[in-house]
């Protein structure tokens, strides 16, 4: 099997709130999107939200669950710089911070932040994960002498 990922699928309680968060606080366009279902276009990959409920029964799953939920979403940026810009951007337009910019024992430097479903994302500069010119993942650096 090839080692890749086409679509990340987010199940959410509430469509349009998501939508509207996605939409207008992080400014992200979509690809495709009805009254079921909105894709956004990453970086190689969709990303999309659609209803928690019907996305468990679809897997065969129970939708039941809360707190957290053993999963964060995270964007790699190239400079420490560019962590702090996001998070003064962020912040500024009211954004649920969970965790102000520090740095990690291992050189990097990083936030996090929620959705209004409380999805935690990451943004982050870590040294081992080196950007190609359009923010994708290069590789990932040895971690033995870490």
């Amino acid at each position: 099997m090839s080692q890749k990922i086409s679509v990340i699928t987010l199940g959410v309680e509430d469509l349009e709130l998501q939508k509207t968060f996605y939409k207008n606080q992080l400014g992200w366009i979509p690809e495709a999107e009805n009254k079921d279902i909105i894709f956004f276009k990453m970086n190689g990959f969709l990303f999309s939200l659609f209803n928690r409920k019907a996305l468990a029964d679809g897997a065969g799953v129970s939708a039941d669950g809360s707190g957290f939920r053993a999963l964060t979403l995270s964007m790699n940026v190239p400079t420490e710089h560019e962590v702090d810009e996001i998070f003064s951007l962020f912040k500024a337009k009211g954004i649920a911070i969970v965790k102000a910019p520090e740095k990690t024992p291992f050189g990097g430097y990083y936030f996090t932040f929620a959705d209004p479903e409380k999805n935690v994302w990451e943004i982050t500069y870590n040294p081992y994960i080196p950007l190609d010119d359009d923010g994708n993942v290069i590789t990932h650096k040895s971690i033995d002498n870490l």
